[in-house]
């Protein structure tokens, strides 16, 4: 019986985690699409994704379209005659006649566990709302955004001091796993999935830098939150007159009678900022065009005590 032809479609390295283990499992498939080539760096040279790289080290042929909106590009697809689109974090959108093509459907590993947090960023907003559990799901895609039925899916604890970053390469190795262990049952049609209750759907739209800003009428405990949902990117920031410098690690503490955005304390322990309720303890911090430091670090170079941010 012959192997059954595949096609991956992704991008960052959370989709290369998945195409890595099907490359690894025997099951490397027969093209990968990906998003074209981006610059990048400073000095803003033209990149291959993590995923073309992947493919590229496995002599895998690879698609690049802008779109897959045209004629052109849904016919390449077809012409590789495909039982299976494995997806994960591609970045553009399949149209009904890219759907329609693989002979198994589309397969999309994604990083909730649905129908809780659908959409662009998962894993910051399952950070940012305190949820305490995240996940994988194999899920079969349909028209909508993320309400395909679901074949499997791994449910994992969120650390209490995770920051997005760490639990988006738990959530990647978890789904490549997930992945090679039922993609066989779901092209064979041995496994069955079971739909969504769209009751339950909670959507998570893409952020911006804008939203990573530490507003200090919040609660510590959101802005503790914020910190870690926005590490790695685009990093939580605040403003010190001028400067708009980056946390990159903090920490809540009980109240203090001061109003809200003022330095109440500063020293090697970190820097201590008054918010609505709650204190937010600055641990880690980056000036622009410097390295990040310990906050205490920052405190012995700047007078901080006092001042209102």
């Amino acid at each position: 019986m012959a192997s059954p032809r595949i096609i991956f479609a992704g991008t960052p390295d959370f989709a290369a985690a998945s195409l890595s283990a099907l490359i690894e499992s025997d099951r490397a498939p027969c093209a990968v699409l990906t998003q074209p080539d981006r610059p990048a760096g400073r000095g803003k040279k033209l990149t291959a994704s993590p995923v073309k790289q992947v493919a590229t080290e496995h002599d895998i042929v690879v698609l690049q379209p802008a779109t897959l909106q045209d004629t052109g590009a849904v016919a390449a697809i077809e012409a590789l005659q495909p039982d299976l689109m494995v997806v994960a974090a591609y970045g553009l959108i399949l149209p009904q006649a890219v759907l329609d093509i693989p002979r198994a459907g589309c397969l999309n590993v994604h990083a909730s566990l649905l129908p809780r947090w659908r959409g662009a960023a998962p894993v910051q907003a399952a950070i940012l709302a305190g949820d305490t559990k995240s996940g994988v799901c194999l899920m079969g895609m349909e028209a909508g955004l993320d309400t395909g039925p679901v074949y499997a899916r791994e449910e994992l604890t969120i650390g209490c001091d995770e920051t997005a970053g760490e639990l988006h390469d738990r959530l990647a190795a978890a789904g490549a796993e997930l992945l090679t262990k039922y993609v066989d049952a779901v092209i064979s049609g041995e496994l069955q999935p079971a739909p969504q209750d769209d009751a339950l759907a909670t959507y998570a739209h893409k952020f911006k830098s804008a939203d990573a800003a530490l507003e200090w009428h919040e609660s510590a405990d959101a802005l503790a939150r914020k910190v870690r949902a926005f590490n790695p990117v685009p990093g939580a920031w605040f403003m010190l007159g001028d400067a708009r410098i980056k946390c990159w690690q903090s920490r809540s503490m009980a109240s203090v009678d001061a109003p809200a955005g003022t330095i109440v304390a500063a020293g090697q322990d970190g820097v201590d900022v008054s918010c609505k309720e709650g204190v937010l303890r600055l641990l880690s911090v980056q000036r622009p065009g410097k390295r990040p430091v310990t906050a205490g670090e920052f405190a012995s170079q700047v007078d901080l005590v006092g001042r209102k941010l």
